[in-house]
């Protein structure tokens, strides 16, 4: 059962871009299985299954994001209690990766299933400023040997067939600073707040879907102290790659104004860019609706960023699906249903099955 791994991946802490842990656990688990694991420039962990008569076919890749919201330190203890674990990351994604884990476990002696090679990833860098860094570099690199990517993420019941764009930029808003009394000097901080202001009056589309947020702010020193820096951290969405470039072009120009209008100095910088739009997730989907009705769930199709966004550049079929029930993710207090666990990894080894029964090209 996934639950023999979940909670001792929950509680190794793996921050975005601090996943070192996390990751040499996985490694260690996959070994213990009897698997040979590689550990890429980016930190990914990696095994590739390639039975007798496979060599060359395009693999089917599945992959869970090691990294979790929560900094260093936070407590990420996993408590059980009425069916349920609760704890920071225990959903997102660690019951991703302890499914996967044990998807690895039951695979083993089983490999006459597979007509095409199966990779199985662990990657970094999906959360937050991470950009998909790992599942990036995973396509990037092996696009030339691969057939389809699966991004083992999220609720059980929904697929992710289309990919949100996300763009992101840090802006720093620097003035000469000074006294509050006995200086005249602009602020950084008013300027972030002109900013802020022209950012939310933008008009936004409502179809396609397109959001802008301002997720955080800072600055200053003290309160009688003008502001000789300011900062914020900006997140634009569309289902519409035009929409959503458009709206990039216009929020960059509300941040130069803000500056100037204040009379201090931005400097912008593009801190995320996730690729959108289809996924050409059809090839993918007729296994995945049956293995969803064979363990008597219905299964909806959605609109989300996941590691799957990484696949569109690259016209690679993907898509993104989850192995579990639960809520409140990204909060400590997230939880994940138990009995769910199973029913999610007969699903995704049904996913897996009957993929590989397709005819090879």
């Amino acid at each position: 059962m996934p639950l023999a791994y979940l909670t001792r991946i929950a509680q190794t802490p793996a921050p975005t871009f601090q996943e070192g842990a996390r990751a040499a656990l996985i490694a260690a688990l996959w070994q213990e299985l009897g698997y040979a694991t590689e550990t890429d420039a980016v930190g990914n962990v990696l095994t590739r299954i390639t039975p007798p008569g496979t060599e060359g076919r395009p693999a089917l890749l599945l992959a869970s994001h090691l990294d979790t919201v929560f900094e260093d330190g936070t407590d990420v203890t996993v408590r059980e209690d009425a069916g349920r674990l609760t704890g920071p990351g225990v959903g997102d994604n660690s019951a991703s990766l302890a499914v996967l884990t044990a998807l690895l476990r039951d695979l083993r002696g089983q490999t006459a299933i597979l007509r095409r090679p199966l990779w199985v990833a662990a990657n970094v860098c999906e959360e937050g400023l991470g950009d998909l860094r790992g599942s990036k570099y995973l396509i990037s690199q092996h696009r030339e040997q691969l057939g389809a990517f699966i991004a083992v993420d999220g609720y059980l019941g929904i697929a992710v067939t289309r990919g949100v764009g996300v763009r992101r930029y840090r802006a720093t808003f620097l003035g000469p600073g000074g006294h509050s009394w006995g200086d005249q000097a602009p602020s950084a901080l008013h300027a972030l707040g002109r900013a802020i202001s022209a950012l939310y009056a933008l008009p936004l589309a409502t179809s396609p879907r397109t959001t802008l947020n301002v997720g955080m702010a800072s600055g200053g020193t003290s309160v009688n102290s003008i502001a000789a820096s300011a900062e914020l951290l900006l997140d634009l969405r569309s289902l519409d790659p035009k929409v959503l470039g458009e709206l990039d072009r216009r929020a960059v120009a509300a941040l130069h104004a803000g500056a100037r209008e204040a009379g201090v100095t931005v400097r912008v910088e593009q801190v995320g860019d996730r690729p959108g739009g289809d996924l050409n997730s059809g090839p993918l989907l007729p296994a995945i609706r049956e293995a969803a009705r064979e363990i008597r769930t219905e299964l909806r199709t959605a609109a989300s960023s996941t590691d799957a966004n990484a696949a569109a550049p690259h016209s690679l079929p993907a898509v993104a699906i989850g192995v579990y029930r639960g809520g409140n993710a990204h909060r400590l207090d997230e939880w994940v249903q138990i009995s769910s666990l199973n029913p999610g990894l007969k699903f995704l080894h049904r996913v897996v099955e009957l993929y590989q029964q397709q005819p090879v090209a």
